[in-house]
């Protein structure tokens, strides 16, 4: 049977070691003679051997004293570091990130969000995964990554959703004369060269209704897959564009102005947690943070 050894008996034995007395000992524990005397007494129960001769009033440690206080130093000063490390995960000044983010935000969005959130934590380890929102949720429904950013999926029992409407903006060349509007509808937009993602997506459905609905039709000139390279195309006066809100508040777009749409476009994204493990402090702090990020992106 091990040992029941406790970690004020390792801390007492290795005083008595330094110090070459009970009482010596005894005053820098805070403790009696006694209880110190006692301890020792007791870690030698435990081990079943002799760990000092006693002499004359004399304490000299055998050899025996010598290879244990090697093996109590380290436990001790592992524990110490243990204690330290834990005490630096409850400030957030260590750890890692695991975060699985939706092509949108993965551009200029969430590395701002992230770098604002990590500057003064410089142990802080992260993990930026940038994969679809059908991938990002997968993620986080095995339990993988600690946090996502996506749109927003359909309920999950795997999955806690913390979800954000924004209203989309139409992204248009600076110098174009429609950029004296302050809102566009499809009738302004009639024929227009437009930038669209692919036909699932459903801001491109609810573009194409509202054009529909509308009686107009619908001049799709590019076809692509995340918001961003729209931006490039818009500002080299190539078309226009009905983007998400994060991408026109976020990222940078020489040439190009954003205007409001009418009849209104959602977009919806969320905050993605894991559901059957519960989130780390530094994981929870993070969650916090974006989720105030992410309210400051108004709308009008």
């Amino acid at each position: 049977m091990l040992p029941n050894l406790t970690i004020r008996q390792l801390q007492t034995f290795r005083e008595v070691m330094r110090t070459g007395s009970m009482s010596e000992a005894s005053r820098t524990l805070l403790r009696t003679q006694p209880a110190v005397s006692t301890m020792i007494t007791n870690i030698e129960r435990e081990l079943g051997l002799s760990l000092f001769v006693r002499e004359h009033g004399r304490l000299t440690p055998s050899p025996e004293a010598h290879y244990f206080l090697e093996e109590a130093e380290e436990v001790l000063g592992r524990m110490d570091r243990t204690v330290r490390t834990m005490s630096e995960f409850g400030t957030l000044d260590r750890g890692s990130l695991r975060i699985a983010c939706y092509p949108a935000s993965s551009g200029f969005f969430l590395p701002k969000v992230l770098a604002s959130f990590l500057k003064d934590r410089p142990a802080v380890k992260a993990d930026l995964m940038m994969r679809t929102s059908q991938v990002v949720e997968d993620l986080i429904a095995s339990q993988e990554y600690d946090i996502g950013l996506a749109e927003t999926p359909q309920p999950r029992s795997s999955i806690k959703i913390d979800s954000f409407n924004f209203e989309c903006l139409v992204a248009l060349p600076e110098t174009d004369r429609l950029a004296q509007k302050e809102v566009l509808t499809p009738s302004d937009l009639k024929e227009y060269p437009m930038a669209m993602l692919f036909g699932e997506h459903p801001v491109t459905l609810a573009t194409q209704n509202a054009f529909a609905e509308s009686r107009v039709s619908l001049n799709t000139r590019f076809v692509l897959r995340t918001f961003l390279p729209a931006l490039q195309l818009v500002g080299s006066g190539l078309c226009a564009a009905v983007v998400d809100r994060i991408t026109a508040v976020t990222s940078p777009a020489p040439g190009v102005v954003f205007r409001a749409f009418a009849p209104a476009i959602t977009s919806s994204v969320a905050i993605l947690l894991p559901a059957h493990r519960p989130a780390s402090v530094l994981a929870d702090a993070f969650r916090i943070y974006m989720r105030d990020q992410l309210s400051q992106i108004d709308n009008p």
